[in-house]
């Protein structure tokens, strides 16, 4: 025979899981993630294919031929014209817009400017101003009157890609992308942020319906308090367990069908090959006795894209997934046993705002301070607050990306483990006299009493 709790989790879980709003966020959940990983990979192989023209009217006359042109981007030279003249009729023009360069740029950078009808492309930007201070600094240096000056300009340029590696206790080194660890630890932090308050919140609503109803007497006539409570926290729980397990296989489902899909003419390359690459670009003779097994690759074959697709797959997802899953249950278990506690001293939803504040200030606290642990994961700041029960869900599962001693991850989990434990044995005790009380608001001295009676 099932006993009386199981009976109630299985309630709460099976009629939850039967709602359409369940199954939409089920679905749709993985769909959102999914475009998180993939969209900026498939954003960095999109090009701006207008084609765009500039008109560059050149007081200095050190710029002409000067300014590199790209695919998608071309500059046309005007001599003996005005801005006031082209701008009078510059809706019939064929140009994007107007590149004004000052005869005093020399000695004021300020004195060019790009004027056009419309808001100019930021990269359309960048990519002069780099090329005018590149040929401004060419052009000092010439004066030097170094011989073969182009040549040896061609020849020094340089592109680093600096690597990150840990030095593991073990002696074995790990590289790491301290730009995905932030993104990870963010995302990770965020959701057990957000889940402890939407499943939370259905614990305190649950509770509250059935004692607006009356329902709960009769329930309380088959079933003690406690147990009650224990069934209504434990089958929402694997509601949202439920969820998030669905929203994992899902979502890798979808990332890998669409890199197969979109990115299918990529390949990730090892580290060797990062390596390889970088010596590469400085050395094409030195690189072919490094790459034995494979073709040589060149700078630009190592896209954007196939950095975000080499910087996941050092990602270790069992950790990640075990970590979460953990600290979600633990953070989730201590605050919905507060927050059935909270609906069942009062009649209505309206009457728990009092009580939600100082139980929610420790989450709300936590998300500030997730700022500080992405920025510095190693800061007094970020370690106290993971080991502090009611905001180690949150922080803890920022800084295990970064790489978190074990005694760290182990003492956080032992003071989550016990503080649910005791906060779950204190809620019981306000919810058994709480549950059947009605039409009298309790304030904190009534809680403290029910929280003390013996019975």
């Amino acid at each position: 025979m099932k006993s009386k709790t199981s009976l109630i989790v299985a309630r709460e879980y099976f009629s939850r899981i039967r709602k359409k709003s369940f199954i939409v966020m089920t679905l749709l959940g993985p769909v959102l993630f999914a475009a998180l990983i993939i969209g900026p990979a498939w954003f960095a192989t999109l090009e701006d294919r207008e084609v765009r023209t500039i008109a560059v009217i050149d007081e200095s006359e050190l710029f002409k031929g000067q300014l590199p042109e790209t695919e998608y981007l071309k500059f046309t030279y005007l001599e003996d014209a005005s801005v006031e003249e082209i701008r009078e009729n510059f809706s019939q023009t064929p140009y994007y817009a107007v590149l004004y360069i000052s005869h005093i740029l020399p000695h004021t950078p300020s004195a060019v400017q790009l004027m056009s009808d419309r808001q100019p492309n930021l990269n359309v930007r960048m990519h002069i101003s780099n090329a005018i201070e590149k040929e401004i600094e060419r052009q000092k240096i010439k004066a030097y009157d170094i011989e073969n000056l182009d040549d040896i300009l061609q020849s020094i340029q340089t592109s680093i890609n600096i690597r990150t590696i840990v030095w593991g206790d073990d002696g074995a080194d790990r590289e790491t992308h301290p730009a995905l660890a932030m993104g990870t630890g963010y995302i990770g932090g965020f959701l057990i942020y957000l889940f402890i308050f939407l499943f939370g919140s259905q614990v305190m609503r649950g509770v509250i319906e059935e004692k607006s109803s009356r329902v709960v007497e009769i329930i309380i006539s088959s079933v003690r308090p406690f147990q009650l409570m224990i069934g209504k926290i434990a089958g929402i729980g694997l509601v949202g367990l439920t969820q998030f397990l669905f929203w994992v296989l899902l979502t890798f489902i979808l990332v890998s069908a669409g890199r197969g899909l979109v990115f299918s003419e990529l390949q990730v390359p090892s580290s060797e090959q990062v390596v390889a690459e970088d010596i590469i670009s400085s050395s094409s003779q030195e690189s072919s006795s490094l790459l034995p097994d494979s073709q040589p690759i060149s700078a630009e074959q190592y896209s954007e894209v196939t950095q975000i697709f080499a910087s996941l797959s050092t990602v270790n997802f069992g950790v990640m997934i075990g970590a979460f899953l953990f600290f979600f249950l633990a953070g989730y278990l201590l605050y919905a046993g507060l927050f059935a506690a909270i609906a069942s001293a009062v009649d209505n939803e309206a009457d728990t705002q009092q009580f939600m504040l100082p139980v929610t200030i420790p989450l709300i606290l936590s998300i500030f301070v997730m700022m500080n642990a992405i920025q510095n994961p190693e800061s007094a700041l970020a370690f106290w607050f993971s080991i502090i029960p009611f905001t180690s869900p949150v922080i803890m599962m920022v800084r295990i990306p970064f790489g978190v001693p074990y005694w760290e991850v182990i003492l956080s989990m032992v003071l989550l483990i016990v503080t649910f434990i005791l906060i779950t044995w204190m809620a019981g005790k306000i919810y058994r006299t709480g549950i059947l009380m009605y039409g009298k608001k309790p304030n904190y001295k009534e809680l403290w009493k029910w929280l003390t009676y013996n019975n």
